[in-house]
């Protein structure tokens, strides 16, 4: 169906502002479509067919072993000196061999756990079917002429609920899935109980004896419930709950634990649904987008929306869907490759987390959009594999400290994912880049977290041990960063292994400052300041770009999608228009020499958020374009990896929100810049509940007549604003005043 939906349709929001939701009037035929839920651990894609209704379950923990849950990273030690002799002589090729040999080893990849199956029986006609999606409540529903179906994920209770009511139904739990093993050994069964029944499944891995659970309490209202293996038929009933949970275990699990705790959660859908909102409307409230878009526009479904690129009501809406999708992905672990979402068991790159570019990008919004529950969920991930980054120190580089893996399947912390084209046992600069979202964190609330105090130091204590190189004959010259790499890119006179990536010296250097910082007055921060000073500064190349590679002889590729060596610009603050307008001019000029390679999403987006903080607009709206004219978006309003919605993937969907939050506001620790890389095409618009870094709430409105921002601090401070003219204004913030800033006035 196509045009704007009649009035009397229920279940559609009103249009006079932002709409915070989506809706189709067809079930999803392909997975990729499914509306979306998550709490952090499980999640659901629903089809939205209460006739023939298929909900797909995820959970974080899910990882198919393939051996590299026995992997450990190379022990490689004792051949470092020589490799950093090598390649300080010029021999650029001898990274190659640094290696013990092993084949490309994956991490375990991602992969669906089961389908919840409901097929129903009616003599109403299949008309009038909606499906929708409200990201204030995380609630999917699909109605028809003869019944409803509405599913959550609790994020109080840890639970999937689903109510169906209207219909006679077959329920079941069905494990056949696209790219399932055929050699997955799964058992089933059925059992009446008082509240109606319950379902499991258990699957086994293939050679393993590793397995997981799932287990639905069936609670019936009214009506009859029957056995019909492997599920079971409810007929005549006011209402059918549906809780569902999934486990990852080795041996057997306490199934009858399982059913004992879903049987003492309450068992009506509006209390569990009262008991979700507190924690996932207040978070996802907290920040609102409102670009002032045509009424008409923003009450178009998803999938018509979305052949509009230039539409602001689109970009209102993946904004919106975005924050929903990234908190929904977010809790035991940050999102992965696809968020937290797969329909098929060939998940491409295993959904691993990729700490190259794509969890960092990901999670970018996190602080600035009010949403400490995605940093919290890094911050588990990061201090549970803690010990994992320890061991990748020791073994690889014969260090203390820690140093972060490129890949992790979120079991493991471990390096061991490389080849010769990419050697990411190399790469040191994933610690700082991962920690850096925490340390914004810090700096919005104020305080700091001991832990990430912890994490820092070992970071550091990693450099004081690896940077320990200079140039021959020059002992007392700048440090050497030797071997470094760039992910995933090699100079165009060497091999991928090389020597002072930009990268590299900017995450070394930030990382041994910060940890100074946060360990004040101690001997160690003496040292690690003296340390981060001896670092070499970036190198301008003979196109008057920021070389990717410091060391002279190292040429740039400039065709690439990753844009590594613009670290210091973003997410750092090394680089920026206003301290160093120097550098900052050499990383416009790089990025404007930037290719788009294979027109990867993550690639594009990643030059949107480092044009924002150079101040060009025109750039950011073009590669937002690239991304909105590309076909990237499926009609779940999730993403793709390349355009035509080819390869399932949350780069594009989780990093917009940052890179719209960017265009418009950006703080430092004692900085305020409003408005720096507004688009022409959006002429007004408010931008409410953004955090800050030094401390404040702030509400930001612009359009033709001006702009005004209001902010509301919660310490005070003195701060730099900055405004879209270029001009800066000191300003005293006292706590629990607030202050207003009209256009003239900064």
């Amino acid at each position: 169906m196509t045009g704007t939906p009649p009035p009397a349709r229920p279940g559609l929001p009103s249009t006079d502002r932002p709409v915070h939701g989506t809706h189709e009037y067809r079930p999803a035929t392909r997975w990729e479509d499914a509306f979306l839920g998550g709490n952090g651990r499980h999640g659901t894609l629903t089809f939205g067919d209460p006739y023939d209704d298929r909900v797909v379950v995820t959970h974080h923990t899910l990882v198919r072993p393939n051996g590299a849950e026995h992997a450990r990273p190379p022990e490689l030690a004792a051949e470092l000196p020589a490799l950093q002799d090598k390649l300080l002589a010029g021999e650029w090729e001898a990274a190659e061999s640094f290696t013990d040999h092993r084949p490309l080893q994956w991490v375990q990849p991602f992969h669906p756990a089961f389908q919840i199956r409901l097929r129903a029986s009616s003599d109403e006609p299949r008309r009038h079917r909606l499906r929708t999606v409200d990201f204030t409540t995380g609630e999917a529903t699909a109605l028809c002429a003869g019944g409803t179906s509405r599913v959550f994920v609790s994020r109080a209770d840890d639970v999937i609920v689903q109510l169906v009511t209207g219909l006679d139904l077959d329920i079941w739990l069905d494990h056949r899935l696209p790219g399932a093993p055929a050699d997955l050994a799964v058992g089933q069964g059925s059992v009446l109980t008082p509240e109606g029944a319950l379902l499991t499944l258990r699957a086994r891995y293939p050679g393993s004896d590793r397995a997981y659970t799932g287990v639905t309490l069936v609670v019936v209202t009214g009506g009859r419930t029957r056995i019909t293996h492997p599920g079971v038929r409810v007929t005549g009933a006011e209402s059918v709950l549906l809780l569902t949970r999934v486990r990852r275990h080795t041996g057997e699990l306490d199934v009858t634990g399982e059913q004992r705790a879903l049987s003492e959660l309450p068992h009506r859908y509006d209390d569990l649904l009262d008991r979700h909102l507190p924690l996932h409307r207040t978070a996802y409230e907290r920040v609102t987008l409102d670009l002032h878009a045509e009424p008409d526009e923003r009450g178009l479904p998803g999938s018509e929306l979305l052949e509009r690129p230039r539409s602001r009501a689109l970009l209102e809406r993946l904004f919106a869907a975005g924050r929903y999708h990234l908190l929904s992905s977010s809790g035991l672990n940050p999102p992965r490759l696809p968020g937290l979402w797969t329909g098929d068991w060939d998940t491409a790159w295993a959904g691993a987390f990729t700490n190259d570019a794509n969890v960092n990008l990901q999670t970018a919004s996190a602080a600035a959009a009010a949403l400490p529950e995605v940093t919290d969920a890094l911050a588990s991930l990061i201090h549970r594999q803690l010990d994992d980054w320890r061991e990748n120190a020791r073994a690889v580089f014969g260090a203390r400290g820690a140093v972060a893996p490129a890949h992790s399947d979120g079991e493991s912390g471990l390096t061991y994912h490389f080849s010769r084209e990419y050697p990411l046992h190399l790469w040191t600069a994933g610690a700082d880049w991962l920690l850096k979202p925490l340390v914004d964190h810090d700096e919005t609330r104020g305080e700091r977290d001991p832990r990430t105090a912890a994490a820092l130091a070992e970071v550091a204590r990693f450099y004081e041990d690896f940077l320990t190189r200079t140039d021959p004959g020059d002992p007392d010259g700048p440090l050497v960063v030797v071997p470094s790499y760039s992910p995933e890119n090699r100079p165009t006179g060497g091999s991928w292994g090389a020597v002072n990536a930009a990268m590299d010296l900017s995450a070394a250097r930030h990382a041994l400052l910060t940890a100074a910082g946060h360990h004040p007055g101690t001997a160690e921060a003496e040292r690690w300041r003296a340390l981060a000073d001896r670092l070499p500064p970036h190198r301008i190349n003979s196109d008057g770009a920021l070389a990717e590679w410091a060391r002279p002889g190292l040429g740039d590729t400039y065709d690439h999608r990753h844009l590594s060596h613009l670290y210091g610009v973003w997410p750092l603050d090394e680089i920026n228009p206003y301290d160093t307008p120097g550098p900052a001019a050499a990383a416009l000029r790089a990025l404007e020499l930037r290719g788009a390679e294979n027109d990867s999403a993550h690639g594009h987006l990643h030059h949107a958020l480092i044009a924002a903080r150079l101040r060009d607009g025109r750039r950011v709206a073009h590669a937002l374009g690239e991304v909105l004219d590309g076909d990237f978006f499926h009609a779940s309003l999730m993403s793709a990896h390349y355009p035509r919605r080819d390869v399932y993937n949350a780069d594009a969907a989780h990093t917009l929100p940052a890179v719209l939050i960017e265009m418009l506001v950006q703080s430092t620790p004692d900085r305020l810049v409003l408005l720096p890389a507004l688009p022409p095409g959006l002429p007004s618009g408010e931008l409410r509940g953004v955090r800050t870094r030094f401390g404040a709430e702030l509400d930001l409105s612009w359009g033709p007549g001006g702009s005004r921002a209001v902010l509301r601090p919660r310490r005070g401070h003195r701060i730099e604003v900055r405004t879209s003219s270029g001009g800066a204004s000191p300003l005293d913030l006292v706590a629990g005043e607030d202050h207003v800033l009209t256009s003239g006035t900064w």
